[in-house]
C-alpha cells in the first residue's frame, strides 16, 4: 500500500474542521492540526485540542495571519485542508501565498463545503458575497498553478434536517412547519461525518486532483416538501404547511442581522432557485463522490430523521 499523504488541517476546531481531522486520523493519514495559540487557553476548544493530542493528532501552533508559522506547518505536509468559516474566506490568499513559499504541497483544498460557489449567480447578499469570495479563491489558486479539489457538500444535516430548517427550534416540528416557496426545488442534504469521509478519501486519489469533488448521494437529494412528507410519515401526523413566498423571504432577509441573515439567504438559494441540483456534473471539471467510492456507507436523509421519532 501506497503511504499514506500528510495532512494539515487549517482550521480544526471549527465545524467541519474537527470531522474533517477526526476522518483523517481514522484514514491512517499523519495528520496535523494549526491551532492558534490563543485558542489552546479557550475553555472549549482547549478541550478538543486536548482530544487530538490524545488520539495522535500533532498540533502546530501558528496561524494564517503569522506567514513564517504558516510556511514553517505547510513544509511538514503533502496536503493542505482548509476548514477556515466564512469571516476568513478571502484570506486564504495568505494560505495560497504560503503553498507557494513552501514548494512541497501535492494538494490543496480550500474552504468550501458548501454549493457550487461558480453556479449561484441568482444568490442574494450575503450569501452572493460569501459564493463571490470562494470563486475568488478558486480563481487564485488556479492562478499560482497549485494541484487541488473543491469539495462541494451543499447542506449540512447538523444545519438543516435537526430541525426541518425551523430556526430557532432544535427540534423537527410536531404541528406546523414553515416551508421556503413551493417546497419543489431539490437539495442535498448531507451529514458532516460523511462530507469527511469523501474529502479524506479524495486526497490520494488522483480522479478527484484539479477537479470538483461533488458529494450528492442518491438518496440525499429531496425537495422540501419530500422532507417534510418523510417526516409526516416517520412522526405519524401531518403537519400545517405555511408556505413562505420569495418576497417575504427576502425582505426578513433584509430585516434580520447576521448570522440569521445569512442563514436565510442560503436558503434562497437552495430552496428558491434551486442551486443544489440545478445542473448535470461536467466529467471535465467535476466527479460525484458516491460514485467514486461506494464503499463509503453514508447515512441517507431517512435514517438521519429515525434519530428524532
Amino acid at each position: 500500500m501506497a503511504e499514506r499523504s500528510k495532512i494539515l488541517i487549517i482550521g480544526g476546531t471549527g465545524y467541519i474542521g474537527k470531522h474533517i481531522i477526526e476522518a483523517s486520523r481514522k484514514a491512517g493519514h499523519p495528520t496535523f492540526a494549526l491551532i492558534r495559540a490563543s485558542t489552546v487557553f479557550d475553555p472549549e476548544k482547549g478541550k478538543q485540542i486536548e482530544s487530538f493530542k490524545n488520539s495522535g493528532i500533532k498540533i502546530l501552533l501558528g496561524d494564517i495571519y503569522n506567514h513564517e508559522s504558516l510556511v514553517k506547518a505547510i513544509k511538514q505536509v503533502d496536503v493542505v485542508i482548509s476548514t477556515v468559516g466564512i469571516d476568513q474566506i478571502a484570506d486564504q490568499v495568505k494560505i495560497i501565498a504560503a503553498i507557494k513559499e513552501a514548494g512541497t504541497v501535492k494538494r490543496f483544498f480550500p474552504s468550501e463545503f458548501g454549493n457550487d460557489s461558480d453556479c449561484c449567480d441568482e444568490a442574494v447578499d450575503p450569501a452572493a458575497t460569501c459564493f463571490r469570495g470562494k470563486s475568488q479563491i478558486r480563481r487564485a489558486v488556479e492562478a499560482e498553478g497549485i494541484p487541488s479539489t473543491y469539495v462541494c457538500s451543499y447542506r449540512f444535516a447538523g444545519y438543516f434536517l435537526y430541525n426541518l430548517g425551523q430556526m430557532p427550534a432544535t427540534a423537527p416540528p410536531t404541528d406546523k412547519v414553515r416551508i421556503i416557496g413551493d417546497g419543489i426545488p431539490k437539495a442535498i442534504v448531507v451529514k458532516e461525518e460523511d462530507i469527511a469521509s469523501y474529502t479524506i478519501k479524495a486526497v490520494d486519489d488522483p480522479r478527484t486532483l484539479n477537479k470538483i469533488l461533488y458529494i450528492k448521494p442518491p438518496a440525499n437529494i429531496y425537495s422540501f416538501n419530500d422532507i417534510v412528507s418523510m417526516w409526516e410519515k416517520k412522526f405519524g401526523k401531518s403537519l400545517e404547511k405555511i408556505y413562505i413566498p420569495e418576497e417575504q423571504l427576502l425582505k426578513k432577509i433584509q430585516e434580520s442581522q447576521y448570522p440569521f441573515n445569512l442563514f436565510l439567504s442560503i436558503d434562497h438559494s437552495v430552496f428558491i432557485k434551486g442551486d443544489n441540483n440545478k445542473y448535470e456534473i461536467d466529467p471535465a471539471t467535476g466527479v460525484e463522490a458516491s460514485e467514486l467510492y461506494p464503499d463509503v456507507k453514508y447515512t441517507t436523509v431517512d435514517e438521519y430523521l429515525n434519530q428524532f421519532v
